[in-house]
Formats: C-alpha cells, sequence, structure tokens
C-alpha cells in the first residue's frame, strides 16, 4: 500500500518539482527556436509550388520570431538562475540550424534556384554563396564558444549570428517576389558572402545588453526602444532592412572611428572581467 504523504512532504514534493521544471524551460524556448528555423527551411521547401512569395514572406518571419525566442532562452536561464553547460551547448546548436542552415536553404530557393534553371553558373554561384553562409556562422559559434570570458562583453567579435541571419530575412521581408533579373540575384550573393565576412572578422558590433547602469541611460533606452516597435508597427516590411542597415554601418563606423583615434567610445578591452560566461544568446 502506498505510503501516505503528510502535508509538509506534499509541499516539499511540489517545490522540487517545481525546481525541476524551471532547468527545462530555458531548453523547451530554445526549442521553439529551433522549430522556427525547421519551420522556415519547410517553407523554402513548400515554396516551389503556387505562390513562393507567401511562402519566402513566411519563411522570413519565422527567421525574425526565432530570433525572438533565441533571444528569451538566456534570459529566462538567468532571471531563473537555471543556466547549465547544457544549455549552453544546445543552445549553439541550435543557432547552427536556426540562422545558419534555415536562412542558407531559404537564400538559396530565394535568391538562386529559379533563375539558375537557364543559368548555371548563377546556380553554382548561390550554392557557393549559401554554403560559405553557414560557414562562417559555424566557424563564429565555435569562435565565442572558445572566447567566453577572454574579450570584452559590451561588443561582439564579428557580426552575431543571429543579426547574419536577419540580413538575410530583411532583404525577403522588403521584396518577397524572387529576383527576375540575374543582376539582383548576383547582388544578393554579394550580400551572403559579405555577411559571412562580417561574422567571421574582428570587427566590433555594440552589444547593446550591456548598458551603463545609470538612470538616464535605461529612460533612454526604453524611449529607444518604444520608437522601435512603433515603427515596426508602421514599416513591418521595411523596418528590418532599415534596422541591420544602420546596425552593420554603425559597427563599421566605430571601427573606423577608433583606428583613426577617437576615443568617445572606449574601445574593447583584451580581457574584460564582466564578460558575460551566460548561454549563447548572450554574444553569438
Amino acid at each position: 500500500m502506498r505510503k501516505r504523504l503528510t502535508p509538509e512532504e506534499r509541499r516539499d514534493r511540489r517545490r522540487r518539482a517545481v525546481h525541476r521544471s524551471k532547468f527545462a524551460l530555458p531548453s523547451i524556448v530554445t526549442m521553439i527556436s529551433v522549430l522556427c528555423g525547421f519551420s522556415s527551411v519547410v517553407m523554402s521547401l513548400n515554396a516551389a509550388g503556387e505562390n513562393p512569395q507567401g511562402y519566402f514572406l513566411w519563411g522570413a518571419v519565422l527567421l525574425v520570431l526565432a530570433g525572438v525566442f533565441d533571444g528569451l532562452d538566456g534570459r529566462i536561464a538567468r532571471a531563473t538562475n537555471t543556466a547549465t553547460e547544457f544549455g549552453v551547448q544546445l543552445d549553439s546548436l541550435a543557432d547552427v540550424l536556426s540562422f545558419g542552415m534555415a536562412p542558407a536553404i531559404l537564400a538559396y530557393r530565394y535568391g538562386f534556384f529559379t533563375l539558375g534553371i537557364a543559368d548555371h553558373r548563377l546556380r553554382a554561384i548561390g550554392w557557393a554563396a549559401s554554403f560559405f553562409f553557414i560557414a562562417c556562422g559555424a566557424l563564429r559559434l565555435a569562435r565565442f564558444n572558445v572566447q567566453v570570458g577572454e574579450v570584452d562583453s559590451r561588443f561582439f567579435v564579428g557580426m552575431p549570428i543571429p543579426a547574419g541571419a536577419a540580413c538575410v530575412a530583411a532583404v525577403i521581408l522588403a521584396w518577397p517576389t524572387p529576383p527576375q533579373s540575374n543582376v539582383y540575384a548576383y547582388l544578393f550573393a554579394f550580400e551572403l558572402f559579405a555577411v559571412g565576412l562580417l561574422m567571421v572578422s574582428t570587427i566590433r558590433f555594440p552589444n547593446f545588453k550591456k548598458v551603463s547602469p545609470k538612470p538616464w541611460v535605461g529612460r533612454w533606452i526604453t524611449i529607444g526602444f518604444i520608437s522601435l516597435l512603433c515603427l515596426l508597427i508602421i514599416f513591418p516590411r521595411n523596418f528590418f532592412l532599415a534596422f541591420f542597415s544602420v546596425y552593420t554601418l554603425m559597427g563599421l563606423a566605430l571601427n573606423l572611428a577608433w583606428l583613426l583615434g577617437w576615443r568617445g567610445v572606449l574601445p574593447p578591452q583584451t580581457v574584460f572581467p564582466t564578460a558575460d560566461t551566460g548561454s549563447e544568446d548572450s554574444a553569438h
């Protein structure tokens, strides 16, 4: 006969169950990000039928959603104090799928598959550009994993892989109809090569998660976030193209300013004691 638990024992069992479930929550959010990435691949495959632009549009939207959930898992882990090495490794593997493989397949199917039927050179270039993108993304993640705690956490070393995937999604959101001219397809291939190079470069990009604790900084960040949200609502299709274009140019301009001697923002240090050793979403 099963032993009857006292009220104290039942409360203790519930507390242990809640504690165990907290550790599963960040991984569940990570798997939702993987689901979005996988669904984006499915949309790319479905684009072989009628209304391809609709599928491409959904494929790009799903990449954006994958980025949203990827940003949440690390925050949830830190908020619940459930960050684990398992979660870090799962997050890195998820990023290769959602922000490497998924955008590469979407880019190839969107920009090069149809036009490549008549132009085999374009198809080969599109294949190479798509592979270059995912290869650089994988190298970017591997470099992050070995540099945790050794770089200035105020900056990303190279473009973060979610931002690289967003650059691909931004073009498709702005122009969901596949390129009708080889010229535009070649320009799209150039973007994939350029974004790949930015990901594996040592160019520093701002990490807006690391901000000054001063109250006025927090107020301006809140105002900026609300402004960006309003722009997203008003210009849902073109917002991401403008945002990541500005982000990329800002990173390049900041590095150029450092080379010219500007110190309005202190350059990154080789070793920064407060570097975040949390999950990959903190510095992909």
